[in-house]
């Protein structure tokens, strides 16, 4: 552990209590995982008075576990420095000392319910056998889940009480409060659930065939791409001087060039590029695989980033957080806030702000291409 960031004074007034002997691998983790040298001094705090706290009390190391931290946390460092990292320092802790084996495991959540055993069931056939996203399943059953919680609230999950009346209702009282692209993704949740408690024979009636269509009227919503100019000045905004705006700066390049969703982008790892062979291994929805040309200034942005910026960690993702920890990025609305913040910066005025803003005019033009190419096979056969 790099001496410089962890106060010796620290480490020495810790007391011999059950958490003496991990608080300098404690440090060590922070390092490794990219922390400043005053996050990690402030967090190493935390640990010590958390141990002072464990020797007062008797409480040894087996019997930590998240009771004990929140106990800690609420009882005596409630309104104290260093108070804000206090706990996600206590939760990384335990992880590390359930890591090496010195605390048992965190307790079994209490007893599920039946409608989330269902819900969970479902969603596991979604992402095993449906091959679906674990962002897009988590998102079906937040609307499963509302429905389930309608309909039974006053009563026990009798699935076979079900009507084709109860589907109509909820989505009639539902769609309308959200966006006709959302209102489309309930609707596809809905008649997806329905369909498979008829295929796990819990119901018997067809009852997907009751939930209402959305309309989807040409012209009727905002433009979802901009025109060629406006991403250039996207482009021109990034600030090339930092790590952050070139990483950024290649994430927009991907985005722009090769149409790539956000969660595409996040997926990506360092063994998906073939730099012999100018190409980029993406996975698509539904697990599957693509292999698209690496266009010269993608490549180009990205060898730098790799380069100069991206920081050494374990960490097999392509792109890797700018804050500690060093990890990649966990979730698709961290690209589309990259995408909001570059718009901003460039002054780029838009109703949309996500990072479909930017690869929907390229996914046009590539299926428009695919067509063409599959009429001209079909031609010469």
């Amino acid at each position: 552990m790099d001496p410089k960031l962890v106060s010796s004074t620290v480490i020495e007034c810790a007391p011999v209590g059950p958490l003496s002997p991990y608080i300098e691998p404690y440090g060590a983790l922070l390092n490794e995982q990219g922390f400043t040298s005053s996050s990690v001094h402030e967090q190493i705090r935390v640990i010590v008075m958390f141990s002072q706290s464990l020797q007062r009390s008797g409480c040894e190391i087996r019997d930590l576990d998240e009771s004990v931290t929140e106990r800690f946390l609420s009882d005596e460092l409630k309104d104290r420095w260093p108070h804000l990292c206090a706990p996600a320092a206590l939760r990384r802790l335990l992880a590390m000392l359930r890591g090496v084996g010195v605390v048992p495991p965190s307790k079994s959540a209490p007893p599920r319910s039946l409608v989330q055993q269902l819900t969970d069931n479902y969603r596991q056939f979604l992402v095993e056998e449906r091959a679906l996203s674990p962002e897009t399943a988590d998102a079906w059953v937040r609307f499963i889940d509302e429905f389930l919680s309608e309909r039974f609230s006053a009563s026990a999950l009798k699935l076979s009480e079900l009507r084709a009346a109860d589907v109509t209702a909820f989505v009639q009282r539902h769609a309308h409060r959200h966006s006709p692209s959302r209102a489309r993704k309930l609707v596809t949740a809905m008649r997806s659930f329905l369909r498979y408690l008829r295929y796990k024979g819990l119901i018997d009636a067809e009852l997907d065939r009751a939930v209402p269509k959305v309309a989807r009227w040409s012209l009727s919503s905002l433009p979802k791409h901009l025109p060629a100019a406006a991403v250039q000045r996207v482009f021109d905004g990034c600030d090339l001087e930092t790590s952050a705006g070139r990483r950024n700066y290649a994430i927009l390049l991907l985005l722009a060039r090769l149409g790539l969703r956000a969660g595409e982008v996040v997926k990506l790892n360092l063994e998906d590029i073939d730099w012999d062979n100018a190409l980029i291994t993406v996975w698509r929805k539904g697990r599957q695989r693509a292999q698209l040309p690496l266009p010269a200034d993608v490549g180009q942005a990205i060898a730098g980033y790799l380069r100069r910026d991206r920081p050494r960690c374990h960490c097999r993702c392509l792109f890797i957080r700018d804050r500690a920890p060093i990890v990649g990025f966990g979730v698709a609305h961290a690209i589309s806030k990259i995408v909001q913040c570059a718009l901003e910066r460039a002054g780029v005025e838009s109703a949309r702000k996500g990072a479909h803003l930017l690869t929907n005019m390229t996914r046009f033009f590539v299926f428009r291409f695919k067509t063409v190419l599959w009429r001209a096979n079909e031609a010469t056969l």
